[in-house]
């Protein structure tokens, strides 16, 4: 087992977390619009359809990988394409973090499942773990389906702490974002360069 990798998975994950994308967004308004608890049930709907995607992944992959060394390299090469990708999309994109946006107040139950329906209806999820997971298993004699979920698993648990962390101090990141006018522009930037380096630690380490 090469801890050195599960590492670097752990660290990559919480750096693509931290980035404010739709769900950490969603759930950092719910938590300014509602409160702290409602931010962090929907948190626990969004990290609950992470399993789903992590299955769907780990059972087609893993089948791919038996087959062929070439094939995992395929599926590798891939991975770093797509976040390459990634990364051109967000060079061209003009996208803002806005704390603007209303959410209508629901019943905890209803916060867990739409949290759950809008990670599980998300095919994008799905694509994203395709192209980051392969690259990251950490065995040669462990099955591959089993690495794929302690993986998903730990995804599971850094997503939650952290979407949970921001519920609680949805304030202070609120003023933090409203006082630092340049935030996008750095954000923009260092999205750019998580991609490029996730893709070129795939490819070559």
């Amino acid at each position: 087992m090469n801890y050195e990798i599960l590492l670097s998975f752990i660290g990559a994950s919480m750096l693509l977390t931290i980035m404010p994308g739709p769900d950490i967004i969603y759930v950092l308004v719910q938590s300014m619009t509602n409160g702290k608890k409602y931010g962090i049930v929907t948190s626990l709907g969004l990290v609950s359809g992470i399993i789903i995607h992590t299955t769907l992944v780990a059972f087609g992959v893993s089948a791919l990988i038996k087959q062929s060394e070439n094939i995992f390299f395929a599926i590798k090469l891939f991975g770093a394409i797509y976040l390459l990708y990634l990364a051109y999309l967000t060079y061209n994109s003009n996208e803002e973090v806005s704390l603007n946006a209303k959410v209508e107040k629901r019943s905890l139950l209803n916060l867990y499942k739409q949290g759950f329906i809008m990670n599980v209806l998300n095919p994008k999820v799905s694509i994203f773990f395709l192209a980051f997971f392969p690259g990251f298993l950490y065995s040669s004699t462990q099955n591959i389906i089993v690495q794929f979920y302690v993986l998903g698993i730990i995804f599971i648990i850094q997503s939650l702490i952290i979407f949970s962390i921001v519920s609680v101090l949805s304030g202070k990141f609120a003023s933090y974002l409203n006082n630092n006018p340049t935030f996008n522009t750095k954000l923009k930037r260092i999205k750019i360069l998580v991609f490029v380096g996730m893709a070129f630690f795939i490819l070559f380490f």
